[in-house]
C-alpha cells in the first residue's frame, strides 16, 4: 500500500503504469498496486509530464488549468498579480487557477503597428524591449516615416514604438528651429580679375519637411550652393573699385535672390550678411598706400587752408596799422609787454641821461 498527501495549494496527478488516471485535490490518499502520484505547486506554472491534450481530457483538471496558446507570429505579455512577469514566445503554456491571478496580452508581431493597449512602461521594460523599436521626436523636430522604403506619414513630436520584425523602418528628422549656415572662404574674381575672399552667413528655417526631405536630397547643401552661386554672380558683375562702393548692397541682393529660389527646398531664408571681404596681400598693401596718400593730401590741404587764413589775418592787421598810428603804437607796446614778461630782472647803470636814453628807445621820434 502507498500513501500520498496533497497539501494546501498543491495538486496531485495520479498515474498507473505511466497512464494518467485522475487529478487529486488537497487531501490524503492510499493506493494499492502500481499507482504513482506527482505533486504540483499551484502557485507556479504547470509543466505537463505528458501531452497536455491527454491531461485536459479530465474535466476536473481542465477546469483547474488556464491554457495560453501563442502562435508563431505572436508574443504574449504575462502579468502576474498585475505585474509584468514574463514574455511568452510561440508555444503552449498552462497555469493553475487559484491564488495567483494571471493576465495575458497577446499581439501579432509580424505587423509593425502595436494595436493592443500596452502601457509605454511595459514597452520599455527589459523583458519587452528586445521585441520593440522606439523613436523619439523632440518638440523642435518633425520627422517622416518610411516602411519598406515607402513614405507613410509625417510624425509630430512624441515617442513612437513599433514591433521589431522584418519590415524595415526609416525615420528622417528635420530641425524646425532657426539655423545658421556658414558660407566661408569663397574665392571670387571681380569683373577686372581682382581675387577676393568672402566670408558670409545665412539664417534659415525648415518650413515644409515633406519638400525638404522627400522632394530634395541634402537640402542644406542645395541651400549652401544657392548662396554660393548668387554671391559669385553678383561679385563677378562689378569691378573691384565699383564693388567696394556697392558693398552695402551685396547682402540685400543675395537675400532677395535666394529667397526666390528656395521655396522648392521647403526652407525659408530669414537673413544674410557679409562677415569679411579679404583682399590679396599685394592689393591690401596698395590700398593701404592709397589710404595713407589720401590722408596726407587731406592734411596738406588743411595746413594750406590754415596758412592762408593766417596770412590773410596778418595782411588785414597790417593794413589797419598802416592806416592808424595809434593802433601801430598799441601793437608795439603789446610786443614790448611780451618781451618784458620774459625778463626776470633789469640792472640799470649809467649817467644822468638814463631817462632820456630810455625815452629814445621806447618813444617814437
Amino acid at each position: 500500500m502507498k500513501h500520498a498527501k496533497v497539501n494546501a495549494y498543491q495538486v496531485g496527478l495520479a498515474f498507473k503504469d505511466g497512464v494518467f488516471k485522475k487529478m487529486l485535490p488537497e487531501g490524503s490518499y492510499w493506493f494499492w498496486g502500481k499507482e504513482e502520484v506527482q505533486i504540483y505547486d499551484i502557485t507556479k506554472a504547470f509543466n505537463a509530464p505528458i501531452e497536455l491534450n491527454i491531461l485536459l481530457q479530465d474535466p476536473l483538471l481542465a477546469s483547474a488549468l488556464e491554457v495560453v496558446e501563442v502562435k508563431d507570429n505572436e508574443i504574449a505579455l504575462q502579468y502576474k498579480n498585475g505585474l509584468l512577469a514574463e514574455v511568452l514566445t510561440p508555444g503552449r503554456y498552462a497555469y493553475w487557477k487559484g491564488p495567483v491571478r494571471y493576465e495575458f496580452i497577446k499581439d501579432e508581431i509580424s505587423k509593425v503597428e502595436i494595436t493592443e493597449a500596452i502601457d509605454r512602461s511595459a514597452l520599455s521594460n527589459k523583458l519587452v524591449a528586445p521585441y520593440v523599436r522606439t523613436v523619439s521626436v523632440e518638440s523642435y523636430e518633425r520627422a517622416v516615416l518610411f516602411m519598406d522604403g515607402k513614405y507613410i506619414q509625417v510624425l509630430e513630436s512624441g515617442v513612437y514604438s513599433w514591433w521589431k520584425n522584418s519590415v524595415s523602418i526609416y525615420i528622417g528628422k528635420a530641425d524646425m528651429r532657426q539655423q545658421q549656415l556658414e558660407i566661408n572662404g569663397q574665392e571670387i574674381l571681380t569683373k577686372d580679375k581682382a581675387a577676393l575672399r568672402i566670408n558670409a552667413w545665412a539664417q534659415y528655417r525648415v518650413t515644409d519637411i515633406e519638400k525638404a526631405l522627400l522632394q530634395n536630397k541634402e537640402y542644406e547643401r542645395q541651400l549652401y550652393i544657392s548662396f554660393q552661386l548668387a554671391l559669385r554672380e553678383y561679385v563677378a558683375g562689378f569691378g573691384f573699385d565699383e564693388l567696394l562702393d556697392k558693398k552695402e548692397t551685396i547682402a540685400p541682393y543675395i537675400l532677395q535672390y535666394v529667397q526666390q529660389n528656395t521655396a522648392a527646398l521647403g526652407v525659408q531664408v530669414q537673413g544674410f550678411g557679409i562677415r569679411d571681404i579679404i583682399l590679396p596681400g599685394d592689393v591690401k598693401e596698395i590700398m593701404n598706400q592709397v589710404l595713407v596718400a589720401e590722408k596726407k593730401a587731406q592734411a596738406n590741404a588743411i595746413m594750406r587752408r590754415e596758412e592762408t587764413a593766417s596770412a590773410r589775418s596778418l595782411l588785414n592787421t597790417a593794413r589797419l596799422m598802416e592806416e592808424n598810428a595809434m593802433l601801430w603804437k598799441l601793437k608795439e607796446m603789446e610786443y614790448v609787454e611780451k618781451i618784458a614778461d620774459k625778463i626776470s630782472g633789469i640792472s640799470v647803470s649809467g649817467n644822468g641821461k638814463l631817462i632820456e636814453q630810455l625815452k629814445d628807445i621806447f618813444a617814437p621820434k
